[in-house]
């Protein structure tokens, strides 16, 4: 009688994400940019949120204001960019559309990463992750790191430690690595680097002399679950090898969608205040209908600079609605609500509207009374469609119809072109 087959091709999480995103994908149009230290700020140019390698070797910090670095930009060699929203977001649409070539099984769990269900043997997952590497900088032009493990916990666990690792090339495959070598980092790394573990969590976990990776991982998981959560159990499992986090196909289920930014340039009328909440009203039309989602309440806020404390003001107001919808004039109609609550001549630098009691479309049909006119004619999602294609401020109801942008908006002084999604500013390429 012979004997029963091995299993060859046990399940595996790919784990993918993008080095250093914001600063790859500049570079990727950009090779001046190779070899040098380059920095994305936040909105306004505010502070630093992407630092490439040669710009953390010199002492930047996440996080760090751009004001504070400019002094010694020049002496530095340092390039500061502002960010380029369009351009990252095409980027991104690229490397998801082509790891999805590599396995039916694909979550998209950021704008830079993605988890990727997979089989084989450990060297056909080893030439699976370099084939992934290679197909993703040679058609996108951004390098990424392929980390593979038994599960999602191990897959992020191993993704700094391979990244850093020259030795790994940015390929490894979690089983294949010598179990000394693996307990050797679940040893030395705090529980705190845990994927989903903060700071409240790991104090918790401490007192009961559970400090390392290699503490938790080796943990009861009946005794985590009854002194923490369910959730917690998941992880300890996770890390012994045991998947229990499902791929999700979309990450949609969220509870709210929030819209909200500083101003460039400080807003002191009401009128000004109506401007933004038009435009907010039909950017959450367009999010809610992309998603077949509809909202129950909206939140619209205001406030002043935290640097300002000669005049304070933080107006808000909940309004429910009268029936789930996603239709921008209910929603622009309920943010206008704030407007009384404005101070004439207060410098606000911030507002926002928040919708919530999400739920999905078409679950709850209206009474004839209260059928909308624009919801049955799907305006919300032919706005996201005309964006989609034609990009933010190609189209506008009412207040939230601009041309040409307004001075409150978004300040991108160091503005690199957006090569993917504006046919005036598409790359040009020279013959030599």
């Amino acid at each position: 009688m012979s004997k029963p087959a091995v299993m060859r091709h046990m399940p595996q999480t790919a784990h993918v994400d993008v080095n250093c995103f914001y600063a790859s994908a500049e570079r990727a149009f950009d090779p001046s940019l190779e070899g040098r230290p380059v920095i994305v700020l936040s909105n306004n140019d505010g502070c630093a949120v992407t630092r490439s390698p040669e710009a953390k070797a010199l002492g930047i910090a996440m996080g760090e204001p751009w004001f504070k670095l400019a002094p010694r930009a020049k002496q530095w060699g340092l390039v500061a960019l502002s960010s380029n929203y369009e351009l990252y977001g095409d980027i991104s649409a690229r490397v998801m559309e082509l790891l999805g070539r590599y396995s039916a099984w694909l979550e998209v769990y950021s704008i830079d990463e993605a988890f990727l269900g997979v089989k084989g043997t450990p060297d056909e997952l080893l030439a699976l992750g370099r084939d992934m590497k290679a197909t993703v900088r040679g058609n996108v032009g951004v390098p990424v790191c392929v980390i593979i493990a038994p599960t999602k916990t191990l897959a992020k666990l191993a993704n700094k430690w391979a990244k850093n690792n020259p030795g790994f090339d940015g390929v490894c495959h979690w089983d294949s690595v010598p179990a000394a070598d693996r307990e050797s980092l679940m040893r030395r790394l705090s529980v705190i680097e845990i994927w989903g573990v903060a700071t409240r969590l790991t104090k918790r976990l401490n007192a009961l002399g559970i400090h390392s990776i290699l503490d938790l991982s080796r943990a009861d998981p009946v005794m985590i679950r009854d002194r923490f959560s369910v959730v917690m159990m998941r992880t300890v499992l996770e890390l012994q090898g045991t998947p229990c986090i499902p791929m999700e196909e979309e990450r949609i289920g969220r509870d709210q969608l929030i819209f909200s930014r500083s101003f460039a340039t400080p807003i002191t009328t009401a009128a000004g205040i109506r401007q933004v909440m038009s435009v907010y009203g039909q950017q959450a039309s367009a999010r809610l209908a992309k998603h077949g989602l509809q909202a129950k309440v909206l939140t619209a806020f205001a406030g002043t600079s935290h640097f300002n404390p000669k005049d304070t003001s933080y107006p808000s107001v909940r309004v429910p609605l009268p029936m789930p919808t996603a239709d921008p004039v209910i929603l622009t109609k309920a943010a206008h609500a704030l407007l009384p609550r404005i101070c004439e001549g207060i410098r606000y630098a911030r507002a926002g509207i928040m919708v919530t009691d999400l739920r999905p479309s078409g679950n709850q049909a209206p009474l004839a009374l209260f059928e909308n006119p624009h919801e049955e004619r799907h305006v919300g999602a032919l706005l996201e469609d005309i964006t989609r294609r034609y990009g933010r401020g190609s189209i506008g109801l009412g207040h939230g119809g601009i041309r040409g942008g307004p001075d409150w908006t978004m300040k991108r002084d160091m503005l690199s072109p957006r090569y993917t999604t504006h046919w005036d500013e598409l790359p040009l390429v020279k013959a030599a």
